[in-house]
């Protein structure tokens, strides 16, 4: 076989191995069907199919995003991820959270545990300001001596007050604002640690009655869990009082 007689073989054989007649066809918004030899206008917003005359498709067109479909897709996409990492994230709490306490109980006591520090903390610290304003109140009757008082090696003139005890007096007022700033801040670390644990016994007992995410559902707002180690929840037995001695006769 020439040359010739091949190259004719091979062109009959990509000629049938090509669709006959390929066609575009799509149904726009309004449900009016448009088939053409090349895209139509029509079906540029629409699912397009690249058809062959006998129907068979043989590929499927979508059609091109405008600027902000691309956009609505990126921020569904995200959203979508959003949401996934949160129930992840959520269910390594939960399973934290079940693997931590074993009853209810346990939750108050490690809440306890917790805030007993705190408020050893706001307790030195009003002592500090007991000191600070008895303190503060001997400093004011002595300066009050220099302020109404005169001397008489003074020739009856007024006497200044001491400058370390003006300096004092000053210093103990920047203390107390200090102080009570702090024990400010102590009180609301112990509300935020009370919610915590809040939320803590509140998933746990969803989690233990099958509630699930159903009944408690937590948001971006709420405080996350506190992180407490297992507690053993002492029970103490009472003594059941025992029935007086009958007398007898």
């Amino acid at each position: 076989m020439n040359n010739r007689m091949k190259t004719l073989c091979l062109a009959v054989s990509a000629l049938m191995a090509l669709p006959a007649q390929a066609a575009f066809k799509c149904v726009d918004e309004k449900g009016r069907t448009h088939i053409g030899d090349t895209p139509p206008e029509q079906c540029s917003k629409v699912v397009m199919y690249e058809v062959t005359r006998t129907g068979q498709i043989l590929r499927t067109i979508q059609p091109t995003l405008t600027e902000e479909q691309v956009k609505a897709r990126i921020a569904e996409d995200e959203k979508r991820k959003e949401a996934e990492k949160a129930a992840g994230e959520q269910k390594r709490k939960d399973l934290a959270l079940l693997a931590t306490y074993s009853s209810e109980a346990e939750v108050d006591v490690a809440r306890d545990r917790n805030v007993e520090p705190i408020q050893g903390r706001i307790k030195l610290s009003k002592e500090r300001l007991v000191a600070i304003d008895k303190r503060n109140k001997e400093l004011d009757e002595e300066l009050e001596f220099y302020k109404a008082g005169k001397s008489a090696k003074a020739g009856g003139k007024k006497v200044e007050a001491p400058p370390m005890m003006v300096e004092e007096q000053a210093r103990l007022k920047q203390e107390k604002q200090t102080v009570t700033k702090t024990i400010a801040g102590y009180e609301k670390e112990i509300t935020e640690l009370t919610a915590k644990y809040n939320v803590d016994k509140k998933r746990w007992l969803a989690l233990k009655t099958g509630g699930g995410a159903a009944a408690v559902d937590p948001k971006p707002s709420d405080p996350k869990p506190a992180d407490a180690k297992p507690v053993e929840a002492k029970a103490e037995a009472k003594a059941e009082p025992k029935a007086p001695a009958k007398k007898t006769n």
